[in-house]
C-alpha cells in the first residue's frame, strides 16, 4: 500500500522526533503493532479522536495533521458519510458544450455531496460517479455555460440521451442519435450547432448524464 497523506505525516513526525510506531502506540494505549499497521495497511481507516488528539499534542502539531483533514479527504470520496451521505468527486475537466475542450487533468478537485438513499433510488453506484462542469452553449437550454453535471460511468448497455464523450482530444457534452446506421451522431439541444456524425470507433462515451445543478 502506498503511504500517503495523513499516515505519511504521522511517519515523517515520528522519524524526525526519533520515536517509534510501537512506542506511540503504547502512549496511545493500544498493541504495538497499532500504529504500523494504520500507516502500512490502511487498517483502521482512521485513528479515533481520543488517540488522535493525544498523538498531536506528543508530536506538537495541530489534530488536524493527523486526521481531520483525511476524514473529508479525497481518498474518501464516493464512501459513506455520517447520516448516509456521499461525496462524489468534482473532477477537474470541463465537457464542452460547443465546439469541443481539450482535456485536462482528470484529478478530483473538490466534491458534490448526496444522500445515499437518492443514489440508491435512481440505481446509481455511488463508485461510478463524477461531476464535470459544462464549457459553452451549444446544449442550452437543458445545459447552460457553468451548469454541474453528473455522470454515471457505469457500464450499460448504449442508449439515446445526452451523454459525456470523448471524440479525438475533445470532451463533449451531446445528446447521442444511435438510429444512423454505422454512424453516432452527436446532437447539440440549441440549434444553431449542426450534429456531428461519427463512427463508432471514433467515439468514446464517458458516462450518462444523470443530473445537473446550475444558477437561475
Amino acid at each position: 500500500m502506498e503511504i500517503t497523506g495523513i499516515r505519511a505525516r504521522l511517519l515523517q513526525l515520528a522519524t524526525s522526533q526519533g520515536v517509534s510506531l510501537a512506542a506511540l502506540s503504547a502512549l496511545i494505549g493500544r498493541n504495538p503493532a497499532y500504529l504500523q499497521q494504520f500507516v502500512r495497511k490502511g487498517s483502521p481507516r482512521k485513528l479515533e479522536e481520543g488517540d488522535r488528539a493525544r498523538l498531536a499534542q506528543f508530536l506538537g502539531v495541530a489534530e488536524s495533521e493527523l486526521g481531520r483533514a483525511e476524514e473529508n479527504s479525497l481518498a474518501d470520496l464516493g464512501k459513506p458519510k455520517g447520516g448516509d451521505w456521499i461525496d462524489v468527486p468534482r473532477i477537474g475537466v470541463d465537457a464542452a458544450a460547443g465546439g469541443g475542450a481539450l482535456t485536462a487533468d482528470e484529478r478530483a478537485i473538490g466534491a458534490f455531496r448526496f444522500s445515499a438513499a437518492w443514489l440508491r433510488g435512481q440505481g446509481l453506484e455511488p463508485a461510478m460517479l463524477s461531476a464535470i462542469a459544462v464549457a459553452g452553449d451549444s446544449m442550452e437550454p437543458t445545459l447552460r455555460d457553468g451548469d454541474e453535471i453528473l455522470v454515471d460511468r457505469a457500464p450499460r448497455p448504449l442508449r439515446d440521451g445526452v451523454h459525456v464523450v470523448r471524440a479525438g482530444e475533445s470532451l463533449l457534452v451531446k445528446r447521442l442519435d444511435l438510429g444512423r446506421p454505422g454512424r453516432i451522431a452527436l446532437i447539440s439541444d440549441n440549434p444553431a450547432y449542426p450534429p456531428i456524425e461519427l463512427a463508432p470507433g471514433e467515439v468514446e462515451v464517458v458516462g450518462r448524464v444523470v443530473w445537473k445543478s446550475g444558477r437561475l
